[in-house]
């Protein structure tokens, strides 16, 4: 994939403007990036469990419980 100069983003713009009109990109925008934001989040606790499970793991049984 080639890197997009200005001429051509420019061009995009243009294009999106034309298509959603001015008062719809914000809404746009913001819908995006809440979306990335989920994502991110979601991708962070795949790779990281919650601090208390992982206690939870390392510990044991509690002291009054018996061992099977």
């Amino acid at each position: 994939m080639g890197n997009l100069g200005a001429g051509e983003i420019i061009l995009i713009v243009f294009v999106i403007l034309i298509f959603f009109g001015s008062k719809k990109i914000p809404e746009i925008a913001q819908g995006l990036g809440k979306g990335i934001r989920e994502f991110r989040k979601a991708a962070r606790e795949i790779n990281e469990p919650d601090p208390p499970q992982r206690n939870k793991i390392e510990e044991g049984p509690h002291e009054g419980e018996k061992k099977s």
